[in-house]
């Protein structure tokens, strides 16, 4: 079945080629789907367009396809093109002609759009859960090894003292940042383009503000045109956002292979957290965490994927869109997975809490000696000089303490600032107001 279809059978390869993965990759939708249909039927009957019978048969048989969806029985069958013609499909075998009217006023195009959108805000929503969990754990053991003394490094010399605590509360930090700009994609993607049709609106007096409300969307793509822009769009600007995040995890990955090595013996992972090799019976390998480096690495490749497939496309509709589907949807996945990964391995890891017995490590402390003769009233370039000739003639000492109390140091890591900010950037998201409105969609009642 296929919503376009008159007379005239196309091709066999033709179709197989121009279809692509999208039946597949349409499953990630169906929910979406069905909730827009939910709104779009309802908005129809307010102009006239349904009858209220009609309305209450289509939202019942809506709501039985919205359950198989749930239960992971709903599939697109052989010879049906995409999700859309699906679900039409199974409405007009329920309910005859009446089924046939749910597409009054819409195109595919703004149909796919609002599906990626309903998909992208529920999978955001998701994925601001994990990450919130992860930023919980990395805090928890921030506090509990906050007086463990880590090396810190540049240029992968010895560089300062660091510690466990800001390790753990650094990665922390950083999700948070990383939540500012998924907040800022969310508020890109939470706009409804329904109604634009295929970029140029229809001559229906449709109500785009009742459909708005009716999905829980905070403003609707106003130009009709513009919002069949948004495809493409929609997909690079979230990809932005799952790739700072998938950086983050990127680097934890490469700090935790480096400091799970011998040469380093920072951490360490319980043994049935590795692998081991085929031929070496000692080795025990953090293969999770090289596997996370090389999953994230590519998530961060998702929006220079996307800006290639859509560069210099004028405006309006292409099939070129279709193809960034593949790269987006399953993305999610993959990101969710990887997080759950890392925030396994932080609960778990076994962190080294005698590194600095190491008498290689003595030197971190030369910028605290440094430091002392300047509070004593020695210039700093004197005291610096000072440091350097006893490091260089072997007579340099240290009591290996650091004594450092400003916001976000050793002495003061400020994990209770992160984590309210943490708490004030998920609230912004408001994702009550979505649950709200798409449990009257589906359940009928406020």
């Amino acid at each position: 079945m296929k919503l376009w279809e008159k007379n005239i059978k196309i091709d066999k390869e033709i179709e197989k080629f121009t279809i692509g993965k999208d039946r597949e990759m349409d499953l990630y939708l169906a929910k979406a789907d069905v909730l827009g249909s939910m709104a779009h039927i309802t908005m129809l009957e307010s102009i006239g367009l349904l009858t209220g019978d009609e309305l209450q048969t289509l939202l019942s048989e809506l709501r039985a396809i919205y359950r198989t969806i749930l239960s992971g029985e709903f599939v697109i069958e052989e010879g049906v093109e995409d999700v859309h013609s699906q679900v039409e499909l199974l409405l007009t075998r329920e309910v005859g002609d009446t089924g046939k009217k749910i597409h009054s006023g819409r195109s595919r195009n703004d149909q796919v759009l609002l599906d990626l959108k309903l998909f992208t805000r529920d999978a955001i929503q998701n994925l601001v859960g994990k990450i919130s969990e992860l930023i919980d754990i990395l805090l928890a053991q921030s506090e509990k090894y906050k007086s463990v003394f880590l090396p810190g490094y540049t240029h992968l010399q010895i560089a300062m003292p660091s510690s466990f605590g800001l390790w753990f509360g650094a990665y922390a930090e950083s999700l948070t940042d990383d939540l500012q700009l998924l907040l800022a994609a969310y508020k890109i993607c939470n706009r409804n383009p329904l109604g634009s049709a295929a970029g140029y609106g229809s001559s229906f007096p449709l109500n785009r503000q009742m459909t708005t409300d009716l999905l829980g969307f905070d403003t609707m793509n106003y130009n009709v045109v513009y919002a069949q822009m948004g495809r493409g769009k929609l997909e690079r600007t979230v990809g932005f956002a799952l790739a700072g995040i998938a950086a983050t995890l990127s680097k934890l990955a490469f700090d935790a292979c480096l400091y799970n090595s011998q040469n380093f013996g920072f951490i360490r992972l319980p043994d049935e957290f590795t692998t081991g090799s085929s031929i070496m019976p000692h080795k025990k390998n953090p293969d999770v965490f090289e596997l996370t480096r090389a999953k994230c690495n590519l998530i961060q490749s998702i929006p220079q994927q996307i800006t290639l497939v859509i560069n210099n496309l004028p405006s309006g509709y292409f099939r070129d869109l279709q193809v960034t589907k593949e790269v987006f949807l399953p993305a999610f996945i993959e990101l969710n997975n990887c997080i759950r990964m890392v925030g396994w391995m932080m609960q778990s890891v076994k962190v080294n809490e005698h590194i600095l017995e190491d008498k290689k490590y003595d030197l971190l402390f030369s910028v605290e000696k440094v430091n002392e003769l300047v509070l004593n009233g020695m210039p700093f370039r004197d005291a610096y000089k000072q440091v350097g000739l006893e490091i260089e003639s072997g007579r340099f000492t240290t009591d290996k303490k650091a004594l450092h109390t400003h916001e976000g140091s050793i002495g003061n890591l400020c994990n209770d600032k992160i984590d309210a900010l943490k708490n004030e950037i998920i609230g912004r998201f408001d994702f009550a107001k979505i649950e709200k409105a798409e449990a009257i969609l589906v359940h009928g009642t406020r």
